[in-house]
């Protein structure tokens, strides 16, 4: 089974409003960057489907390492909280609806294709591939609110 690094961000211009998301894949020596946005969404949003959209370029199972700055992600899916608030039909333990059931859902299910494995780093501190990440974002909002605007 191979193993690949995936790394990912999500940005927000307002929270909600346009965000963007990017991701690095890495497998031996090769790279592949992908980038995307929405006009209205939240940061919490491009998180996830950032990772989501890393998960879909793969073609076979795969063991991923995920690196993320994002606690909701890490949190959600190493702690047990997505598939908990999906036993109970996307209800929080105190019985709030869960946000972002849709990607959840996805998430999820990428976790029995794939071998997940999440590591949280902290963001704007100088990781490269975070770093770049990140650009990845916030240039696919500046490309979509250029794109609108012309």
């Amino acid at each position: 089974m191979k193993t690949i690094e995936i790394y990912t961000d999500g940005a927000c211009s307002g929270n909600p409003g346009p965000g963007g998301w990017g991701a690095v894949l890495k497998y031996n020596n090769f790279q592949k960057q992908i980038s995307g946005a929405e006009l209205n969404t939240t940061n919490n949003r491009m998180e996830i489907t950032a990772l989501i959209k890393a998960l879909e370029m793969l073609k076979e199972p795969c063991k991923i390492k995920v690196y993320t700055d994002s606690r909701y992600v890490c949190d959600s899916m190493t702690k047990g909280w997505a598939v908990s608030w999906k036993n109970r039909g996307w209800k929080k333990s105190d019985g709030k609806p869960a946000l972002n059931s849709d990607l959840w859902e996805q998430l999820i299910n990428f976790s029995h294709i794939h071998s997940l494995e999440f590591t949280w780093i902290k963001g704007h501190a100088g990781h490269p591939e975070n770093e770049l990440c990140d650009k990845l974002a916030t240039t696919a909002i500046k490309k979509l609110l250029n794109g609108k605007t012309k």
